[in-house]
């Protein structure tokens, strides 16, 4: 079914309250295509909703790119600057060539390895909360397990990763109010001007992490600086919000946390149904390489789709309640890390984030109680926690 509507969905204040699921669900059960005026982008764009129609544009074999960019504001005629240098939004050979320099670092073993450094950050935190007053989990542990885990991968030194997360906050957060005190742009910069400065560092004193790596291969140095940046805020800002949807739902849900601590809940499994139900990444777009059709309806060369990745993850020809979080929910065909040659790669590192996560939850709590409902982020590239504010009771 093909829609239109008035509304600019790249508009951050439609997803402030949990009114976006509903949207969401209906626009993915009518399996709706909807154009969105200029506005938040400069030419407009249409949008998909529905898990199939997500996939579909999305799909190794779809005639889209994400070479001009993979967020609203941009298009064909208004292209991404880092278009073909930063792997998210390159193409190809040089995409390629990427994700073979940066997948190793963030594979499933280095995921392993980091592990111990994980659960010791959160065992840290949980130290300073557990029986104590009430806790901001998006401001006190969601930020901070994939922060110090993807620094430790680009080879950032612990004394500067306090000032690097509250960057990258600015950076992804830059729409809502907590963030006003810097732009998103300026964020970027300043993100861009300390990799410029651990760039030289590592052509004086080589060594074996990600800048260390890029260096080597011969990358120029703003490729390195981009590339990097796209690490940094991948790795730290979908994550967080993941992690702080775990301990929403250990708060909500009916005996998980219980099922998670005497093994009749199979941790892998509320793993996938965390990253369905949070669904950090709220769109991905593609631009048009040629004349296609997506949903019935014909696009020329240079079209704009976004693909709100939350909507499909909450498709009701997908999944069955699935607004509800089913801890043993299975098949569970979440698109949440994307789809297609654009997989998120870091999606090894995010599952054992979470699973490590969840185990030390499990291991040191008896009770997550919810304080006040949740506050969300004003943003449109993630769907992310503003406030969650708990209290911990120990085992």
């Amino acid at each position: 079914m093909q829609t239109t509507k008035a509304t600019d969905l790249g508009d951050p204040d439609l997803y402030t309250t949990l009114d976006r699921h509903t949207r969401w669900r209906e626009l993915a059960a009518e399996d709706a295509m909807v154009w969105s005026e200029p506005g938040s982008s400069p030419a407009g764009f249409w949008s998909v909703f529905s898990h199939r129609a997500c996939a579909a544009v999305l799909a190794p074999s779809a005639s889209f790119t994400s070479e001009y960019g993979m967020m609203i504001g941009f298009d064909r005629d208004h292209p991404d600057t880092s278009g073909g240098r930063m792997m998210v939004v390159s193409e190809q050979e040089r995409h390629r060539r990427l994700r073979g320099l940066i997948g190793p670092l963030l594979s499933r073993g280095a995921a392993r390895k980091l592990a111990e450094r994980v659960r010791a950050e959160v065992h840290g935190v949980l130290d300073r909360v557990l029986d104590g007053e009430v806790c901001d989990v998006a401001a006190a542990i969601g930020p901070r397990v994939p922060a110090a885990v993807v620094c430790d991968i680009l080879g950032v030194p612990a004394a500067d990763q306090g000032m690097l997360i509250d960057l990258t906050n600015h950076a992804f957060g830059g729409e809502d109010e907590l963030y006003d005190g810097m732009t998103p742009r300026q964020a970027h910069t300043e993100i861009l001007v300390y990799f410029d400065e651990l760039i030289a560092e590592r052509r004086e004193h080589p060594a074996e992490d990600l800048v260390g790596t890029l260096v080597r291969d011969g990358l120029e140095t703003d490729d390195v600086l981009l590339n990097c940046d796209n690490v940094l805020i991948g790795g730290n800002e979908t994550t967080r919000h993941a992690i702080t949807g775990a301990v929403h739902a250990l708060a909500t849900v009916p005996g998980l946390l219980a099922e998670l601590k005497d093994g009749s809940a199979d941790t892998g499994t509320v793993v996938e149904e965390v990253l369905r139900w949070t669904s950090p990444a709220m769109h991905v777009l593609r631009v048009a390489t040629g004349e296609t059709t997506v949903n019935g309806r014909h696009l020329p060369p240079g079209t704009p789709v976004v693909a709100w990745l939350p909507a499909a993850n909450r498709d009701p020809a997908e999944f069955d309640e699935p607004d509800a979080f089913r801890p043993g929910r299975k098949p569970n065909r979440h698109i949440t890390f994307g789809h297609g040659v654009h997989h998120c790669l870091g999606s090894a590192l995010a599952r054992i984030e979470l699973s490590v996560v969840l185990a030390a939850l499990a291991e040191r709590v008896s009770r997550v109680e919810l304080v006040a409902e949740p506050a969300w982020l004003r943003a449109i590239v993630v769907q992310g926690y503003r406030e969650l504010p708990v209290r911990f009771t120990g085992r």
